[in-house]
This record gives structure tokens, sequence and C-alpha cells, in this order.
């Protein structure tokens, strides 16, 4: 009777063959990330504009991303879902924001939820400071250190 050797070696090699198939596969699965303060709509739906203060709606929702920009009559509550597929750049796929307004005395006075379609796009300068100097290759910053290593060597000062 003879003993067939390579059908368990050829199980093994197909078996380690699909778990890294597997790994590979997973490894490039999109990956959904939730970013920011999303409160709850029950919460959102207890605030009452005209009856709360600052500090009622900070112990209702938590601390705000951001405030507006020339005063702190307005605060925004930022969130978001993004998605990336292995080295891809990031997508959004879904973004919220509450603006919560107070009037000069503190108390709250509107509530607007805004979405991606109420935003804009904005256009990046793309000027650079200028800086005094050169700018050197790796080479020549390489070659420039050359002899610049002490040795060892102590330096005498003045005498």
């Amino acid at each position: 009777m003879r003993v067939n050797r390579m059908q368990p070696r050829l199980s093994k090699i197909t078996q380690l063959t699909l778990a890294l198939g597997a790994l590979v596969v997973a490894g490039c699965a999109k990956d959904i990330d939730a970013r920011g303060n999303q409160p709850p709509p029950d919460v959102i739906a207890r605030l009452a504009p005209g009856e709360q203060t600052r500090q009622d709606v900070q112990s209702l929702l938590g601390t705000p991303a951001t405030t507006a920009i020339f005063d702190n009559e307005t605060w925004y509550y930022i969130s978001s879902q993004t998605t990336q597929y292995a080295f891809y750049a990031t997508e959004e796929l879904e973004r919220t924001v509450y603006a919560i307004s107070f009037d000069q005395r503190g108390i709250l006075k509107e509530v607007r939820k805004l979405d991606a379609n109420n935003g804009r796009e904005i256009q990046v300068a793309g000027r650079e400071t200028e800086t005094k100097g050169r700018e050197y290759s790796m080479i020549e910053q390489l070659i420039g250190n050359l002899g610049r290593f002490n040795a060892g060597k102590e330096k005498k000062g003045p005498q």
C-alpha cells in the first residue's frame, strides 16, 4: 500500500494561501470613521430658544468644536463621517454642523442644522513666505558638513 505524502502538504499550502488572501482583502476594505461631536437628535430637541443659557446648552451638548471668529455668540458642533479605501485620499460621506446662537445676555436665541450643502469650497492661497539665504540640495548639505565634526579634540579658548 502506497501513502500519498503530498496531500497534507497541498492542503496546508492551500490554507496558507487562503489566509493570506483574506488578509489582503481585509486590508483593502473601506474604513468609515466618525469624527467630531454629533449630539443625538433627542438632546437637540430639548433645546429651548429664549429659555436656556450658555451653561444649560453646554451641560446638554458638551463643549463646542469652535465658536464664531469675531464674537462668542455662536457655537458650532461639527461632526462628519469619512471613508478611506487603502491608500487613496479620504472622502467625506456626510457632514453635520449645529450652529447654536446666543443673544448678548447669553440666552439661547437660535439652533440651526447645517450640512455639506450649506458649506462653501475655499481656495487656499498657494503663496509662500520667502526666506533669506539659499536652499541646498541633500548632496550639498552632506558635503558641507564634512569636516565640521569634532573628532574628540577639545578646543582651547582664547589665552
